[in-house]
């Protein structure tokens, strides 16, 4: 079953690239058509792709790694750090640091640094320091948190990037390169292919398009995640004997245990289905006996309210029947008769 379906990317405009004039030949198989000067990507094949980084991300996650996510531009700073906070993965949404990667040593006593000045009371005097001082360490905490606060639990190089567009962030995709990280990124139709190992051609410039492949990608993390906690300890796992981060512990509380079984799931799901069909038939059979049970009501209430009408017309039958009236009526028709030629012969006279 796929992750994501047609109408989904085409809702978010997933399909569209670059200008024509703007174009990476190397993209070429990824390219459906073009409209408008604007090429248009092959929906198709992205779909494939998604499906290959999915599982790529999922595995990695499921055994103990760590995905980085990158995207430093606008459209991708929000995004990259509300998903990469949701499934509690590094990420870098501001500038990134040379040798992020390949100086990791150095990275990681800027980070002891930053732990370091969080302990500090800027706002009480028990501190030791005067005003100036804090102040300074202040401002130092501030810019600190901007560059690494989203890689604060970060303790060794990431084992695969996600980045958003590999034009802007090409000093990651070198770093990682040098390292051997494997880079999953979205390739515009000016990128180029060679350089990630698991590429989604799409549109890497719209808010939307660079939205909904980030939370596949952090949807992917959390399965891995929540398959990496249910794997036994004989397997291997690395997981089962280290303890649980806070925020694995909520995301698998989350997890209650019907949804993490999937045939748990499928039987229920089945059920909720068969429970929701025969609700429908219950409501509609007692639709329908409502509906005759009413019009059963109003036939009697109009036999009832025509039975007095029949009474009369059978009382009114005998005596328009009966010989009495009927001889009754006779002279005065005969004398009406007989009324009509005089009536006449006076009105010829009087002209």
């Amino acid at each position: 079953m796929a992750v994501v379906t047609i109408r989904q990317l085409l809702d978010s405009g997933v399909h569209f690239g670059h200008q024509t004039r703007r174009w990476n030949p190397k993209m070429k198989r990824f390219i459906f058509t073009e409209r408008s000067g604007i090429y248009i990507i092959d929906l198709q094949q992205s779909l494939g792709y998604i499906d290959k980084a999915y599982d790529f991300v999922k595995d990695t996650v499921a055994h103990g790694g760590t995905i980085l996510f990158v995207g430093t531009k606008k459209q991708a700073q929000e995004s990259i750090a509300e998903q990469a906070t949701r499934v509690g993965q590094p990420f870098v949404n501001q500038r990134w640091l040379g040798g992020l990667l390949t100086n990791f040593t150095t990275v990681s006593k800027r980070l002891a640094r930053m732990k370091e000045l969080e302990e500090l009371d800027f706002e009480g005097t028990t501190s030791g320091f005067t005003k100036k001082e804090l102040l300074i360490k202040k401002r130092e905490l501030d810019k600190l948190h901007k560059s690494l606060g989203g890689i604060r639990n970060l303790s060794k190089t990431p084992s695969a990037l996600w980045v958003v567009d590999t034009k802007k962030e090409h000093l990651a995709i070198d770093e990682a390169k040098k390292l051997g990280i494997p880079v999953i990124g979205i390739l515009d139709t000016n990128c180029d292919p060679d350089e990630v190992q698991y590429p989604i051609p799409g549109n890497d410039d719209a808010i939307r398009s660079v939205s909904l492949l980030t939370r596949i990608i952090a949807d992917a993390a959390a399965e891995g995640l929540i398959e990496r906690h249910q794997k036994p300890e004989a397997e291997g796992n690395v997981s089962a004997v280290e303890p649980l981060a806070e925020w694995e512990a909520e995301l698998l509380q989350a997890q209650t245990p019907e949804q993490s079984s999937p045939e748990t799931a499928k039987v229920d799901a089945a059920t909720a289905e068969a429970e929701e069909v025969s609700e429908v038939v219950e409501a509609v059979s007692a639709e329908a006996t409502d509906e005759a049970a009413t019009e059963s009501a109003a036939d009697a209430e109009a036999a009832e309210a025509a039975a007095p009408e029949v009474a009369e017309a059978e009382v009114a039958a005998p005596e328009a029947a009966d010989p009495e009236v009927v001889e009754a009526e006779a002279p005065e028709a005969a004398e009406a008769e007989t009324a009509a030629p005089e009536a006449a012969e006076a009105a010829a006279e009087s002209k």
